[in-house]
């Protein structure tokens, strides 16, 4: 257990980054897996309506990693990565 005070806060502030990165990580990777589902679904059926909910939900998943990068939960790699990775799949759908 922390002994003085400038360890507690820093026990403090380590609880609320895990909360905040948590957040982040678990809600693209939801969002992911709703966008490759939709995706499925978009091959499929080669329709214009599913083609805009695919887009659409890939660019919530980006705002969601650019937001991330930007508060250090994903370094900046890391989001490029990702980012390329999903266009991708979209790109070859």
């Amino acid at each position: 257990m922390a002994n003085n005070k400038s360890a507690k806060k820093r026990i403090l502030i380590t609880k609320r980054n895990t909360l905040q990165n948590r957040f982040y990580k678990s809600s693209v990777r939801t969002l992911t897996k709703r966008f490759l589902r939709d995706l499925e679904s978009y091959k499929i059926s080669q329709n214009n309506d599913d083609k805009e909910k695919v887009q659409t939900a890939l660019s919530s998943i980006y705002s969601l990693i650019d937001k991330g990068s930007k508060k250090n939960v994903y370094h900046k790699n890391t989001a490029a990565r990702k980012k390329a990775k999903l266009a991708t799949l979209l790109k070859t759908a």
